[in-house]
């Protein structure tokens, strides 16, 4: 029973329906129960002590006959007043109340079946799961970050030097931290609407583009490698649009000649001409597709609404160029292990959203503040160790230092919820002091990357969780 049992004083209620007690004591309480009419008048269950007597529904009484026909909708009630009006819904008249269950008006009847009916208010529906991930669109979109590689595997050595490789490698951080701000600033446009997207892509793309392209050319220097470094800047803005605005398969079918040159790689080598001309075709592509896309969004009818302040995106700004660090001295130290990383971006994003409907249907199952924090706090050790099995896995097919490659995933994945969430500073911060450490400390002598790497990776993580558990512990964060 979900409900307190009624006990009543036995013989304090004035009425037919209590007349027919047979023990007629006044100080004693009677537990009142509608249930159906039995055979006998009395149930054949052994008594309670003396002292408490149970009394069952008789079937010469009228009321209890009453109360076992309606104890369905009667036990939800929480007020008498609720039984009164389904009484009056089955058309009782006063005289009929008075002449068949002997109670002077309406809410007298009804307040004695509210006490013979034992409360069991039913459940609310269990409603659908608002973040339900979609499977094939987070597989698909863990491939998109990872095939564009296949560009560098195919084009191998066209950068020339080692300032050329720095020059790539400046120009894919500035790409990353701009798309990460841009990409925040139009997913808040595109809740006012695809034009109001459109407009913002339309600003800010170009402008990534020009930024990550003189970012290559001021370290690389004028060269071949400056020339790749503009074609990669030219592919992640584009690309970063068509993410934006929902066309992932557009941008798997524009990375189609290049993976399929770079696949067949080990058993035929391309010329140069497709070596250099496939990955060019690729970029030429997304871009005609980027524009189409922006086209799209631009014709649909502006919506009304403030647009968000650029102030509010610098932190995912930084958040994209510290993983960027990272991932960068990760690639320096293991280069498999990278890859492993960028491959489970796709897992990564479905638990994201996994864990968003796990902590909705927390808010369902808890009623109190302290249940709801554990059943989060549960859920999200679930999703990050759920994300931890393909990276260890994949750290030992590729012989990769599982330790570091874990470190790194916990703090990006943990970083990533916390956006999804609106913590911008507070996940941006840990990450932004890892890279510090990891990029610094081998500087000056004392430690190596790899220990480096440990320092910062762990001190980030354990920061991260701990915000995670405090601010995602709070319903209030899930409303």
């Amino acid at each position: 029973m979900s409900g307190p049992l009624p006990l009543r004083p036995r013989g304090r209620h004035a009425g037919r329906a209590d007349q027919g007690d047979a023990s007629g004591a006044d100080d004693t309480l009677a537990l009142r129960l509608a249930r159906p009419p039995r055979t006998g008048a009395y149930d054949d269950r052994p008594r309670p002590r003396p002292g408490v007597g149970l009394r069952a529904a008789r079937v010469d009484d009228p009321v209890d006959r009453l109360a076992a026909e309606l104890a369905d909708d009667a036990g939800a009630a929480v007020h008498a007043y609720e039984v009164a009006a389904l009484l009056e819904s089955q058309g009782l008249t006063g005289d009929r109340i008075q002449e068949t269950y002997g109670h002077p008006d309406l809410f007298s009847l009804a307040d004695a079946v509210f006490r013979r009916v034992p409360r069991s208010h039913p459940k609310p529906p269990v409603p659908p799961d608002p973040w339900r991930p979609d499977h094939l669109r987070c597989a698909l979109r863990g491939l998109l970050f990872a095939l564009p590689g296949t560009a560098y595997v195919l084009a191998q050595g066209a950068w020339g030097s080692a300032s050329g490789l720095h020059g790539l490698i400046a120009a894919a951080l500035v790409s990353w931290a701009w798309s990460q701000a841009l990409s925040h600033r139009a997913y808040s446009r595109l809740a006012t609407g695809r034009h109001e997207a459109g407009r913002t892509l339309l600003v800010g793309a170009p402008l990534g583009f020009v930024a990550a392209s003189l970012a290559g050319l001021l370290v690389a220097g004028p060269g071949a490698a400056a020339l790749f470094a503009v074609g990669q800047s030219c592919y992640l803005a584009a690309a970063g649009l068509l993410l934006v605005l929902g066309h992932e398969k557009i941008l798997a079918a524009a990375l189609l000649p290049v993976v399929t040159a770079a696949a067949v790689t080990p058993w035929w080598q391309p010329p140069e001409l497709l070596r250099v001309g496939l990955p060019l075709l690729t970029v030429l592509l997304t871009t005609a597709a980027a524009g189409h896309a922006l086209r799209s969004a631009l014709r649909t009818p502006p919506a009304p609404g403030p647009a968000p302040g650029l102030a509010h995106s610098v932190p995912y700004g930084l958040f994209g160029l510290a993983a960027g660090a990272l991932t960068a001295v990760a690639g320096s130290q293991e280069p498999y292990a990278v890859i492993v990383l960028t491959l489970s971006m796709g897992p990564a994003e479905w638990l994201l959203y996994r864990y968003r409907g796990l902590a909705v249907a927390a808010l369902h199952a808890s009623t109190t503040p302290r249940g709801f924090r554990l059943r989060s706090t549960r859920a999200l050790v679930v999703c990050a160790a759920a994300y931890l099995v393909p990276l260890a896995l994949g750290a030992v097919l590729v012989g990769a230092s599982a330790g570091r490659l874990l470190l790194l995933g916990v703090v990006l994945w943990t970083a990533l919820l916390l956006q999804a969430f609106g913590v911008a500073w507070p996940s941006a911060a840990p990450c932004l002091a890892a890279a510090a450490i990891v990029t610094a400390l081998p500087l000056t002598g004392t430690v190596s990357t790899p220990t480096a790497q440990l320092i910062g990776c762990t001190a980030a993580a354990s920061a991260l969780l701990a915000v995670a558990v405090h601010h995602l512990g709070r319903p209030t964060a899930h409303a």
